[in-house]
């Protein structure tokens, strides 16, 4: 592929609620192109950028995929991400990079859940956008319904570049508001308007030339004395228009049909702004502390942001970049300044789909790929180690859905670890951990889909099997008042026996204070000061099993303050025994109960559901904190302990066709209720007894 210059890229994502076409839109964008010679089908499991195996077995596009193709003198690096709810964080990865948004809706449903929540991380990013309404020559499409779905849904300007031609099976072709010509068929055949619709056009028409004119006051004085605008005159217009948000262009047509896919890729070129005109980004020097601005220029410093991984289990790393000042090359080395590592780079590639095709650089701008860096992640800033720049990274959400994971064989035990964190490095909204106050490994990641098709990539792609299941919750014990005792160990047995007396008083300690240990209340020699570490090691060893139900221990303070020694039979494995049982003992005096995880929750649901989830919050022992409307949507704050929504996203779905999402994140532990607390301890007795 030939090196282009800044101003000839363009990067755009795709955006859909899941199902809308993107995929089948990129196979059509690079038949088109001449990129490849015959179009793909989903459901035949041959397109482009879904050639992972799970993509082809699902029917659905799981990851990021790139999908660049040349037209008219311009590369344009088509992202194609899912549009399934679930793997967010591909979809945050796209937009990361992109210079403006396509968001495809579909011509019979309209604006969708997965729409709404598109278009609301494109605005956090304040993308421009294009709209393509595609499937017009399904049954019961409707152009002017789904334009009135997006004007119904979103605060913005949307204005038509064209009108369909025909409806449902007999759509064939569109009107090209700025010509004011017909293109008919996949060939994309220059016609006449048809005479039914020229009416129609050119009351469209008025309102496009009217947005074109808006942005230029020369354009508009040239309009208000009655002056027609050139088409280059309306795409200046409209360009500055779409750059700045004042208004969003929307096509239509059939992807699967190669309808009106021709007038979207030059639109594409014609509105999507460049890298060198969408600004300047800023970055951190950490060798100064200061902030810099960088413009997309081929010519500056150094700076690349890593935002995809792929873990391939022969190849290694595989690491997608954007370069958004300067030239990466093959052949060179750079500065991972996010890590303090400096990394050799081999040869570069620009991806297509599964495609890697070798390129001498990738300039200010454009996107690239590079294997087999040691320690390069996704969300890391290359640049030169003389000029170290950090690019602002990726926000990804809390995962909201987990399970615990068990290998099947010892073989895969040894490889459980290794093989989950390869995992996350290629989907950062997956993380794993290993939970020690249950002794569980612990998979999480944004839904049920998310993290069964994580397990399967876990055994095709690493070769680890394991099962699943739900998770314990991580509870915590502690006392609740002050309480002492001692305890004397003594053990006769003919040779050496072993002594120690150890008198102890056990405090409560702010909620995530941890434990402190204290001495300095023993005077005297009561106890030799060689013997405190036994002490404290003992009552560590009860710290990690806890004694109520086996949880961990914290935030209390213990306090030696006497006890007794032999100057024979003490030694150090006598003063852990009896640090340990005093703890233990004193523990169950001190008003000992259990504390449970509290999530704090962020639910966004439309209005009308409003009231069943605020009831069923209720049945959950959650405490709403907050409730607010945005853009015609209920946002309900509240904090509902762990135990009680582990499953909660299923339940949301169900309460509101789909269309309510919530974000958690943790917020502090607190006491259970003691009926429900009398219930896990019974429980933990239950098991140890089994066990």
């Amino acid at each position: 592929m030939t090196i282009y210059k800044t101003d000839q890229i363009r990067n755009v994502v795709l955006l859909s609620h899941g199902g809308a076409g993107k995929t089948s839109l990129c196979e059509a964008m690079l038949y088109n192109s001449g990129a490849i010679k015959r179009m793909g089908r989903v459901d035949d499991g041959n397109t482009v950028s879904d050639y992972d195996p799970e993509e082809i077995r699902r029917k659905i596009s799981l990851q990021l995929s790139l999908v660049p193709y040349e037209w008219n003198e311009t590369k344009v690096n088509v992202i194609d991400v899912p549009g399934y709810t679930d793997f967010v964080g591909e979809m945050l990865s796209g937009i990361q990079v992109a210079n403006a948004a396509l968001v495809l809706v579909d011509a019979v449903a309209g604006v969708e859940v997965g729409t709404e929540l598109v278009w609301g991380y494109a605005d956090r990013r304040q993308l421009p956008r294009l709209v393509f309404i595609n499937k017009m020559d399904r049954e019961n499409a409707d152009f002017e319904q789904a334009l009135a779905s997006l004007r119904e849904q979103f605060d913005a300007n949307f204005v038509p570049l064209q009108l369909p031609i025909g409806k449902q099976m007999d759509f064939r072709g569109v009107v090209d508001l700025v010509t004011m010509k017909a293109y008919l068929g996949e060939e994309g055949k220059k016609a006449d308007i048809p005479a039914e619709l020229r009416d129609r056009a050119e009351e469209a028409r008025v309102q496009l030339v009217e947005a074109a004119a808006e942005t230029d006051d020369a354009l508009i004085e040239k309009y208000l004395e009655g002056g027609e605008l050139s088409p280059q005159e309306i795409i200046g217009g409209l360009q500055q228009s779409v750059r700045e948000g004042m208004m969003i262009p929307v096509l239509c047509g059939s992807a699967l049909k190669n309808i009106g896919v021709q007038l979207l890729m030059q639109a594409l070129v014609d509105f999507v702004p460049s890298p060198k005109a969408t600004g300047m980004v800023t970055a951190t020097n950490p060798a100064t502390g200061k902030e810099e601005t960088l413009g997309a220029d081929a010519a500056g410093p150094l700076a690349a942001l890593v935002f995809k991984t792929l873990a391939d289990p022969y190849v290694g790393r595989l690491n997608f970049f954007r370069v958004y000042s300067g030239t990466l090359a093959s052949d060179s080395r750079v500065y991972n300044v996010s890590r303090g590592k400096e990394e050799r780079i081999g040869q570069l590639y620009m991806m297509r789909g599964r495609e890697q095709t070798p390129v001498a650089q990738v300039v200010a701008g454009d996107i690239g790929a590079v294997t087999k860096l040691a320690e390069t992640r996704t969300g890391d800033t290359l640049a030169d180690k003389g000029h170290p720049l950090v690019l602002s990274t990726i926000s990804y959400p809390y995962p909201l859905y987990e399970v615990a994971v068990s290998p099947k064989t010892q073989a895969d035990s040894a490889k459980l670890g290794s093989a989950l964190t390869r995992l996350c490095e290629e989907d950062p909204t997956l993380r794993w951990r290993q939970e020690p106050s249950t002794r569980q490994v612990i998979l999480a990641g944004m839904g049920e889909t998310h993290v069964s098709i994580g397990v399967r990539r876990l055994e095709e792609k690493f070769g680890v099997k394991v099962t699943t299941s739900i998770p314990k919750v991580p509870y915590r014990e502690t006392v609740t008042r002050s309480a002492s005792g001692h305890y004397r160990h003594k053990k006769q047995t003919g040779g050496a026996g072993q002594f120690a007396e150890v008198h102890m008083e056990i405090k409560p300690l702010p909620r995530g204070a941890g434990f402190e240990y204290d001495t300095s209340r023993v005077f005297g020699g009561a106890i030799s000061s060689s013997f405190f570490p036994s002490i404290e090691k003992g009552i560590k060893s009860v710290l990690e099993r806890g004694v109520l139900a086996g949880y961990p221990i914290q935030d209390v303070r213990c306090e030696v303050y006497d006890g007794k020694e032999h100057p024979v039979d003490s030694k150090d494995i006598a003063f852990q025994i009896a640090g340990r049982e005093v703890f233990k003992k004193v523990f169950m005096e001190a008003g000992p109960v259990l504390l449970e995880p509290i999530m704090k929750m962020t639910i966004t649901v439309p209005e009308e559901f409003m009231g069943d989830v605020l009831g069923d919050l209720n049945t959950r022992r959650a405490r709403v904190l907050g409730m607010e409307q945005r853009k015609g949507k209920s946002v309900v704050t509240a904090q509902a302990p762990l135990a009680e929504i582990q499953r909660y996203g299923t339940d949301l779905r169900s309460m509101t066709q789909g269309r309510g999402v919530y974000e958690i994140e943790f917020s502090h532990y607190e006491i259970v209720p003691s009926h429900i607390a009398e219930e896990i301890i019974a429980a933990a007795k239950r098991e140890k007894e089994s066990g």
